[in-house]
C-alpha cells in the first residue's frame, strides 16, 4: 500500500513560481513511477507529468511543457512539480500518484493522493 500526500498549493498571482511536493509512505518509493494529475472545476481531471523510478524520464502535458518541471529524490521518497510561469488556467486541485510503470501512472494510477489546491488570481 502507498500513501501519497500532497502540499504546496496556495494562491499565486499569474506569472508566479510554485513547488508542489508529494510524500510517499512506502519502503519502496524507487520502485514506482510518479506522475501529476490536476483537476480545474467542472471540468475532467488531466494528467500534467510523470517521472520514471529513476528519475531518468518525464513526461508533460503540452499545456504545461517548458513551464513546470517534476523531480524527485528517492532519499526523501518525495516527488516535487515545480511550476513557473503560472497561469489563470493553472488553476485546479494537483494530485499525486503512483504505480509501478510510467504508462501505468499516464492510463490512471493505482494509488492517488487527496490532492492540493493551486489557484492563480488574474
Amino acid at each position: 500500500q502507498v500513501q501519497l500526500v500532497e502540499s504546496g498549493g496556495t494562491l499565486v498571482q499569474a506569472g508566479g513560481s510554485l513547488r508542489l511536493s508529494c510524500a510517499a509512505s512506502v519502503l519502496t518509493f524507487s520502485r514506482y513511477a510518479m506522475g501529476w494529475f490536476r483537476q480545474a472545476p467542472g471540468k475532467e481531471r488531466e494528467f500534467v507529468s510523470v517521472i520514471s523510478r529513476t528519475g531518468g524520464s518525464t513526461l508533460y502535458a503540452d499545456s504545461v511543457k517548458d513551464r513546470f518541471t517534476i523531480s524527485r529524490d528517492n532519499a526523501k521518497n518525495t516527488v516535487y512539480l515545480q511550476m513557473n510561469s503560472l497561469k489563470y488556467e493553472d488553476t485546479a486541485v494537483y494530485y499525486c500518484a503512483a504505480d509501478a510503470f510510467v504508462r501505468a501512472v499516464v492510463g490512471g494510477a493505482k494509488y492517488w493522493g487527496q490532492g492540493t489546491q493551486v489557484t492563480v488570481s488574474s
